[in-house]
């Protein structure tokens, strides 16, 4: 069974060379560039259905590139796992907010890249939702028809913010969300929101959850992700 396209963009060569190895090995078709110039242009002739793309490139840099094609609406939902050596929350707030799905930080290991786009296309291409419950484990169930939260068929009393902090993080199990990316979830709810609501709200949701509040990851300095 034929795998999916991945575009490499990094402008240092020998760790496209690396990465490409790793990728093909596990069977993925891999095309490369290294620039951002050539990452746009390849994008659109070649169609990727993943791109890892290196923040820092000659040229236009890695976050121009995640900006033009997440505004494309052509080439809005292409995966893109960005690289960088500077592993600056800055630079990664910036690239999730521009829409990257994932991140890595330069030195790391080929087989956890290969694990990352493994995890990421499975989730880009809609595994374990359906349209009216999420399941995790098969003992929780975020049933979104009804806005309630079960654990082994036991109710778990959630605020209107909790459920849909829950929803947001699990419906993308292993993305990456800011906090400003989980504010705009939660906006409308009768919550006054500012910026360390969100901690508060997690910490109060996991305690809900008891045994599977270890679902809920803090990724430092940026916000928080659901467990794959």
């Amino acid at each position: 069974m034929s795998k999916e396209k991945i575009l490499v963009v990094d402008d240092e060569q020998d760790l496209v060379k690396l990465i490409r190895y790793h990728l093909e090995k596990d069977g993925y078709k891999v095309i490369t560039a290294y620039n951002g110039e050539d990452a746009l242009f390849l994008t659109r002739k070649e169609r990727p259905e993943l791109i890892i793309l290196d923040l820092m490139l000659p040229g236009i840099d890695g976050l121009e590139v995640c900006r033009k094609l997440k505004a494309d609406q052509e080439f809005a939902h292409t995966a893109i796992i960005m690289l960088t050596a500077k592993g600056e929350e800055a630079d990664i707030t910036m690239g999730l907010k521009l829409g990257a799905d994932d991140y890595m930080t330069k030195p790391f290991s080929p087989k956890e890249l290969v694990a990352r786009v493994q995890a990421v296309l499975r989730r880009t291409q809609g595994v374990a939702t359906t349209k009216d419950s999420i399941e995790i484990d098969g003992l929780l169930t975020i049933d979104l028809y009804k806005h309630e939260v079960t654990i082994q068929d036991k109710a778990i009393p959630l605020t209107l913010t909790e459920f849909k902090l829950l929803h947001q993080l699990a419906s993308k199990p292993g993305r990456v969300f800011t906090r400003d990316q989980l504010l705009d979830a939660i906006s409308g709810s009768e919550t006054f929101v500012i910026d360390r609501t969100i901690d508060v709200h997690i910490a109060s949701l996991r305690k809900k959850l008891k045994a599977f509040a270890n679902h809920i990851i803090t990724i430092r300095g940026i916000g928080y992700k659901f467990k794959e």
